[in-house]
């Protein structure tokens, strides 16, 4: 009964000294591929919008207070004062607002882009524009004192296509890993140790045995 287990295996080992090298690439990047297109086909697509405002100044300011105050409002859109306004035009709970919406500013223009992502084209494109409009109002309540002004450049607008990597990206970049980790795991697997047991045992010659003979 021993010799069952050990009789099982000999034809797997021998399967696999037999098999090239280059079969655990491929056969990680076929497992990789199959594994990330199936994501790809499974995940729910995301879709995103982005609105923008810029900072104008008014006749008692100038460009670079509007581009320092920009970087402000920035800052200040994700905070809970905007969004619990934002959250009544876009229709979501604030945690969906600041789970999904995200801003963004630039060193050398007074604008602010604000992006939103959901699985619905038209919620993205809602909650986008929804946070802009509780920006933009917040923003003239101190225009008095900041004597910038917050207007809305553009509008989002609902997507046409989703944002997310689409099945046959999600696939090739599976395929890629998969046939990393197959490089990888050749690279790491033990050798075969050389058979030494078909080599016939060294015998010395007549002329040293009999010099070792004499010696003796």
């Amino acid at each position: 009964m021993t010799d069952t287990p050990a009789r099982q295996h000999r034809p797997v080992t021998a399967l696999t000294k037999t098999l090239p090298p280059w079969s655990l690439i491929a056969a990680g990047a076929v497992a990789g591929g199959l594994l990330g297109g199936t994501y790809g086909l499974v995940k729910t697509p995301s879709y995103t919008a982005t609105s923008y405002v810029v900072a104008v100044p008014t006749a008692r300011s100038d460009t670079a207070t509007a581009l320092g105050f920009a970087q402000v409002y920035g800052r200040v859109a994700p905070q809970l004062a905007v969004l619990g306004d934002a959250q009544v035009w876009a229709g979501v709970p604030v945690e969906t607002l600041r789970e999904s919406v995200r801003t963004a500013t630039s060193p050398d223009a007074p604008m602010v882009s604000v992006t939103a992502t959901s699985s619905r084209p038209d919620l993205a494109a809602d909650m986008a524009n929804a946070v802009a409009r509780a920006l933009t109002r917040h923003a003239g309540d101190t225009e008095r004192s900041t004597h910038v002004e917050l207007q809305q450049f553009a509008r989002a607008v609902e997507p046409t296509e989703p944002s997310s990597a689409p099945a046959r990206v999600t696939g090739l970049v599976g395929a890629s890993a998969g046939g990393l980790l197959g490089g990888l795991a050749l690279l790491v697997r033990p050798r075969r140790p050389v058979d030494r047991a078909g080599r016939p045992a060294a015998v010395p010659g007549p002329a040293l045995a009999a010099d070792a003979h004499g010696q003796l």
